[in-house]
């Protein structure tokens, strides 16, 4: 689905990506971890196109996506949700949704009933404006902005961050339901060992810039854990 090659990225002098191979299998979730400050959402910002590459090359589906902006890859199938969600706080549930409508590959007309039917919160605060929902429910109106799209790769930056444990639960099992059901390929930034090893089925580990581990789920053992996840 997607695969970055040899992905280098600078902020100024400085060096952040160092040679990114990285592949997202169709159909599965990938998660990309690692602590904080080790260039997880720089290289998310990269394959959304929000921040240019210094050298490499990006694919999704087999076609090069490099030198695409970011509203080119929305209309290829990528979805986003960033990290901290942002959300129009002033807009109500109903137009946030609808602002993600011209921008997927189809320019569908209205709100697919898919999103109410995976948050029904949403349906029943259509009208209350975004900022006066909880931190949960705006996260679920993030996620579903990102799948107004219809999107074949939903990218995820930390959808767990400062969340209830019931709606971490429930983004869980959506997560699951995507996958499994709709084929769809996810790739999620995620520091929650036990949320990860229940939703991913491969991991990718950066370090200071650079990939050090990229396996199946099922290797993901205490050595690495110890050595680049805790703090």
């Amino acid at each position: 689905m997607l695969r970055i090659e040899k992905l280098n990225h600078y902020y100024g002098g400085s060096h952040t990506l160092w040679d990114i191979d990285l592949d997202v299998p169709q159909g599965q979730c990938t998660c990309l971890m690692g602590r904080n400050g080790v260039g997880k959402t720089t290289l998310i910002n990269c394959i959304m196109g929000l921040l240019p590459l210094t050298s490499g090359r990006m694919f999704l589906e087999r076609k090069e996506i490099t030198k695409l902006s970011a509203d080119r890859r929305a209309r290829l199938g990528v979805g986003y949700v960033p990290q901290g969600r942002q959300i129009f706080p002033l807009l109500t549930v109903e137009e946030n949704l609808i602002l993600g409508l011209s921008t997927g590959k189809e320019r569908l007309k209205k709100i697919p009933e898919l999103i109410f039917e995976l948050f029904p919160v949403l349906h029943t605060m259509i009208g209350r404006l975004g900022g006066d929902l909880s931190g949960g429910q705006q996260q679920q109106l993030a996620i579903g902005r990102a799948l107004v799209l219809q999107p074949s790769l939903l990218i995820l930056d930390e959808p767990t961050e400062g969340i209830q444990p019931n709606i971490v639960k429930e983004i869980g099992a959506i997560i699951d339901r995507l996958r499994i059901q709709l084929g769809m390929t996810v790739l999620l930034v995620e520091q929650k060992l036990n949320f990860t090893r229940n939703v991913a089925d491969r991991f990718a580990i950066l370090d200071r810039g650079q990939i050090v581990a990229a396996e199946n789920i099922e290797k993901l053992d205490n050595n690495l854990i110890r050595n680049y996840l805790t703090v």
